[in-house]
C-alpha cells in the first residue's frame, strides 16, 4: 500500500533544524534536516525525560535532547551509548525538494505515549 503523504517542502525545514508535524491523535512528529541536507523524522519525545528533540541541537546524524544533552540517532531514535532508551522513528521519502511521510504510520504509530506535563498545575481559585 502507498500511502505517502507530502508534509511540507525540503526548505520548510532550517538546515540544522527541526518542524513539528501535529497529529490528529497522540504527540507531535518532529522532523528534522541535517547539513547533508537528509531528513529524518522521530516522535517529539525524548526517551529519557520526555524532552522536546525539536529544540534540540542538530549535529551530523544525531540531535542533543534539550533537557539533558542525551544524544539522540535521527536514523533510528535511539540514544547513544552510555544512555538507553530509543523514541519511535518513521520513515521518511524526498522526492525532489517534497518531504513525505507514511500516513499509516502517522496513523498508527506511537499513540499511546503522553505529552511531557512542563510543570505542576495551578488550580484557579474559586471566585
Amino acid at each position: 500500500m502507498n500511502d505517502w503523504t507530502r508534509i511540507c517542502s525540503l526548505q520548510d525545514i532550517p538546515v540544522l533544524g527541526s518542524r513539528r508535524v501535529q497529529r490528529p491523535a497522540g504527540m507531535d512528529v518532529a522532523l528534522f534536516r541535517n547539513a547533508a541536507d537528509e531528513v529524518f523524522a522521530l516522535l517529539d519525545r525524548c526517551p529519557h525525560k520526555g524532552g522536546p528533540l525539536s529544540m534540540g541541537l542538530v549535529f551530523g546524524r544525531s540531535v542533543a535532547c534539550p533537557l539533558h544533552n542525551w544524544t539522540i540517532a535521527l536514523d533510528d531514535g535511539c540514544a547513544r551509548e552510555p544512555d538507553v532508551g530509543c523514541t519511535q522513528a518513521f520513515q521518511v521519502k524526498l522526492d525532489g525538494d517534497a518531504v513525505y511521510l507514511l500516513q499509516s504510520e502517522l496513523d498508527t504509530l506511537a499513540l499511546d505515549l503522553a505529552a511531557p506535563v512542563a510543570g505542576p498545575k495551578i488550580p484557579i481559585a474559586a471566585a
